[in-house]
């Protein structure tokens, strides 16, 4: 009898064990399931917009006759990037102070190969969102940059030149007791430690993207204009 009994509770946890094990399984499968399912209903919703991107990543905007690549302590990107956001940022307004771009090498991401340039290849050189300020400055943060420049080797600018390791700003007035600074907001901020931009007295918002910016100048160009200039010298 006692034989008996032990059989049959083992028989029942046997029993119990596989019907445990048999709805862990197909608790799992429906799971999986339900989340394929999910997933391709958001992948047919989103295709529409990833194919528009595609498309509009691969329209040709200007054509490159060389290589534009980056490097220090300066370059035909560097200069190219650098003058392009200062044409297009002073293209309808009348400089009474000295103004001039200062990017960071950091910042181009990507070099611009020989031949068609698309709207994806400018999002590559500058896939972030920053956006351009102006910010007005005393005279007496000019030796500050100089410094910077010099230490750091070399950083795209325009409608300036470091010449001998003293940095000169193209149409300044000597009479002039402020400069205006074109750079990102990022780079106002204090970043790559460019500190003395927090002795700022003056700073404007101008809501527009870096990269737009280049988007716009590379498409008036057709062909990107290329200056090999040495801007930095030592």
């Amino acid at each position: 009898m006692i034989k008996l009994f032990s059989i049959f509770i083992i028989g029942a946890g046997l029993w119990a064990c596989s019907s445990v094990n048999t709805l862990s399984v197909n608790s799992s499968t429906e799971k999986l399931n339900a989340s394929y399912e999910a997933n391709s209903h958001i992948d047919s919703l989103i295709k529409p917009y990833k194919d528009s991107l595609s498309v509009e990543m691969n329209v040709v905007i200007a054509e490159a006759t060389t290589d534009f690549i980056v490097e220090r302590p300066g370059s035909n990107l560097g200069n190219w990037v650098s003058d392009a956001i200062f044409v297009n940022q002073t293209r309808t307004v009348r400089l009474s102070e000295p103004v001039f771009v200062l990017l960071n090498t950091g910042g181009l991401r990507a070099s611009l190969n020989k031949g068609p340039i698309t709207t994806g290849d400018i999002f590559k050189l500058m896939p972030f969102d920053n956006e351009l300020v102006w910010v007005k400055l005393p005279m007496s943060v000019l030796p500050d940059i100089q410094a910077y420049l010099l230490k750091s080797g070399g950083e795209p600018i325009a409608n300036a030149r470091v010449e001998n390791g003293v940095l000169k700003l193209n149409g300044g007035k000597e009479s002039a007791s402020h400069f205006w600074v074109i750079t990102s907001d990022y780079l106002k901020n204090g970043g790559d430690k460019m500190t003395f931009f927090a002795r700022s007295e003056d700073v404007v918002l101008t809501g527009k993207v870096i990269r737009n910016c280049l988007i716009e100048e590379a498409k008036l160009q057709g062909v990107l204009v290329e200056d090999t200039v040495k801007r930095i010298t030592f």
